[in-house]
């Protein structure tokens, strides 16, 4: 009976001290960190089809190039070019060249605006906004020069200035669109070169040949492959 009652005693005790051990290893539920509610499925879709599109959106090309806006821009240069060299001094000259700015911006703008509406897409968002911020910058510099140089009398540098910089909006702004434009940006950046070490007396023609005519080649180009 004693032999029995020491068994039972030693079984007892085994006992406890696993469940002790068990207590100590395994912490209860409650002790536990609370889990986190389940993502609804929904909320998840939403997240990939958004990484979708703006992933389609940085891969995608920027073709709101205006066609046919550009060969109305390359008109009204001729036509421009034409007007300036009729001029009799350098001031005369530089302010039929800076009306032709204005002329050229309210063609390419809501020629740009129509053929993006077209394509479901925006100037502002997606390529079109990568397109505009990199094309801005040399825009901006040619303006201050053009400022500067008029205020310091060298006007006869400013065909070189502008067609160089305006190639290197085109080309920079045209990494994000069809191959046809940073080659147009190419183009007029080989110009500019040649008119920076060329007698100022050439300045209207190498303007007449960048604005005027490569706009016109290009802007075909661009019409007939890529939609107006």
């Amino acid at each position: 009976m004693g032999q029995i009652s020491w068994l039972y005693i030693t079984k007892y005790l085994t006992e406890l001290t696993r469940s002790a051990i068990l207590a100590v290893m395994v912490p209860s539920r409650s002790n536990r960190a609370p889990l986190a509610p389940p993502i609804p499925i929904d909320a998840r879709a939403a997240d990939h089809l958004r990484y979708i599109r703006e992933t389609m959106e940085s891969a995608a090309e920027f073709t709101a190039v205006p066609g046919w806006g550009g060969v109305a821009m390359g008109a009204t240069a001729l036509a421009a070019a034409l007007l300036a060299s009729r001029q009799a001094s350098p001031r005369a000259w530089l302010a039929v060249w800076l009306a032709e700015v204005f002329v050229a911006v309210a063609i390419a703008a809501p020629a740009a605006a129509t053929k993006a509406r077209r394509a479901n897409s925006s100037l502002f968002t997606g390529p079109g906004r990568k397109f505009v911020l990199s094309f801005a910058p040399p825009i901006i510099v040619g303006g201050l020069l053009t400022l500067a140089f008029s205020q310091l009398g060298v006007i006869a540098a400013l065909p070189g200035v502008w067609l160089l910089l305006y190639g290197t909006a085109i080309v920079t702004g045209g990494a994000f669109s069809v191959r046809a434009v940073p080659i147009m940006g190419l183009c007029l950046m080989m110009l500019g070169a040649a008119a920076l070490f060329s007698p100022a007396a050439w300045g209207n023609l190498f303007m007449a040949a960048g604005f005027g005519l490569v706009h016109i080649a290009f802007g075909v180009w661009i019409a007939l492959r890529y939609g107006g």
